[in-house]
């Protein structure tokens, strides 16, 4: 074997050139043996003899031969060091230019997943999106320096997996005020959002088989949950007043978990009525299930004060309460929370303890002190104030430009609303792909959100308005009409 011709060429590698003697060398040794170069069985040459033929040290020689032979690409012989037997399998395994690729596949369960819109979320009409631009960074930038400066070494650890217990206490004292919330920070639980949420709540409260009720049409991120956890996901139509079970259902489709967006419901936008709120909590007493309140941006009441939550209505209600600082705050914070039932509490604190340990303790105390100073409410009020604005003049905008073909719906709370058109054959896929190719506006179909084999799905556009500017409304609804006209 000719050492110096197969280390000179690894040697003029650019990537290699830098290296130390001594680990270039047991590289292109350990390089050729899993080629299947250096075959197996391969005398290598005494230590004095390689580093006189390849103008080395002998120490670097000494180096690559116990490197190789702890790795198990050498061993000791009466011949001297040889190539070891495992290095020709080594050699077989190396993948070869004429070979073909392996098949690689995700699980059935993950092809089922359902397709979600593109996520150009800085694309106008985005939803989901906040005003990023009118965030407070610095006194948020300030909050966070403080909370680091406060932490100990010992902090620095895996932390209570329930979450930061300020945290939980700041969250606590937030919806009991805000939200009409019975909770206590013992029941609060921190999430990384309300997806991170949704995989737990599947998870920790159902069994794989068992029905979730969802609204239809319904949030798809949520199908994407209780799919992973294989449960089966039953579609509830929404009217005016929210998700509207008949007695049937209750019969014939008994629900394990309900879940539901009460407030502000995504993606039509309707608010359920407090007999149809608590009707659903009686249902769901009697039949043994859990409500899901997901309460994603019920912060935003555009008119009239926010609505207290189905959580709160009654002391004993089987109600699961989601909330996120994805809207209020930003979503690269990803912190969310969850609220259980009293009941429930101590074994899901065991099971997450178990399973689930948490860090970030500098982020949950900094945010517990943002909301304790005041600080979240007076943001909050600034960007009520902001979205109002936003929605009137998307609104007007669509009435002007499109209010023969279309009709607005959702457009009383949060940071979106559904422009449904007359059309229920229209194709809103294709509509809304010709948007984002002609024009960058992102405005996902809602037929993408029927939930059901037999759902009859809407027709027309989800339109987030959170983070448009008020004078780029109308040039952009023309933009949209442009394409529903055409």
């Amino acid at each position: 074997m000719e050492f110096q011709l197969l280390f000179t060429a690894f040697q003029a590698q650019p990537v290699h050139a830098r290296w130390p003697q001594q680990r270039q060398l047991h590289e292109c040794l350990r390089q050729g043996i899993r080629a299947g170069t250096l075959a197996s069985g391969t005398r290598l040459p005494a230590s004095r003899t390689l580093a006189a033929e390849l103008g080395v040290a002998r120490n670097s020689v000494l180096y690559a031969y116990e490197q190789l032979a702890s790795e198990g690409f050498i061993a000791a012989s009466r011949r001297g060091s040889v190539v070891a037997p495992l290095a020709g399998r080594l050699a077989a395994a190396e993948p070869r230019p004429d070979a073909p690729a392996p098949r690689a596949s995700l699980s059935r369960r993950a092809q089922n997943m359902p397709v979600l819109p593109g996520s150009e979320t800085s694309a106008a009409f985005a939803p989901g999106v906040p005003a990023l631009g009118e965030f407070p960074v610095l006194r948020w930038r300030r909050t966070l320096d403080k909370a680091w400066a406060s932490l100990k070494p010992s902090e620095l650890n895996y932390a209570d997996p329930a979450g930061e217990p300020a945290l939980r206490e700041a969250i606590a004292g937030h919806l009991r005020v805000a939200r009409g919330a019975l909770v206590d920070a013992a029941q609060v639980f921190i999430t990384d959002g309300t997806q991170g949420s949704l995989d737990l709540v599947s998870r920790a409260f159902a069994d794989a088989g068992d029905k979730v009720w969802m609204e239809n049409p319904g949030y798809q991120g949520a199908v994407a949950a209780f799919r992973a956890a294989q449960l089966k996901a039953v579609g509830i139509v929404v009217d005016g007043e929210g998700m509207a079970p008949s007695a049937a259902d209750w019969l014939r489709q008994r629900p394990r978990l309900i879940y539901t967006t009460p407030s502000h419901q995504y993606p039509v936008g309707s608010v359920m009525s407090l007999a149809r709120r608590l009707a659903l909590i009686d249902g769901a007493r009697q039949a043994g299930a859990l409500v899901i309140e997901d309460d994603y941006d019920s912060e935003f009441r555009h008119d009239g004060p926010p609505l207290a939550c189905m959580q709160g209505l009654a002391p004993d209600a089987p109600v699961v309460y989601l909330g996120t600082f994805s809207k209020t705050f930003f979503p690269g914070l990803r912190i969310g929370f969850m609220v259980v039932p009293t009941a429930l509490a101590p074994a899901l604190a065991l099971l997450l303890d178990r399973a689930a340990p948490r860090g970030r303790t500098a982020e949950q105390r900094a945010l517990a002190e943002f909301i304790v100073s005041g600080q979240f409410a007076l943001h909050l009020r600034r960007m009520r104030r902001l979205y109002r604005q936003r929605r009137d003049a998307l609104v007007a905008a669509l009435a002007q430009q499109l209010g023969d073909v279309a009709s607005v719906h959702g457009g009383t709370a949060g940071m979106h609303l559904a422009l449904r058109l007359h059309d229920g054959a229209a194709d809103d896929v294709a509509l809304s792909a010709r948007l984002m190719a002609q024009h960058g506006i992102m405005a996902p179909a809602l037929s993408l959100h029927a939930v059901g084999l037999r759902a009859q799905p809407w027709r027309g556009f989800l339109l987030g308005y959170a983070q448009v500017p008020v004078e780029a409304m109308e040039p952009l609804v023309k933009k949209l009409a442009g394409v529903v006209r055409g």
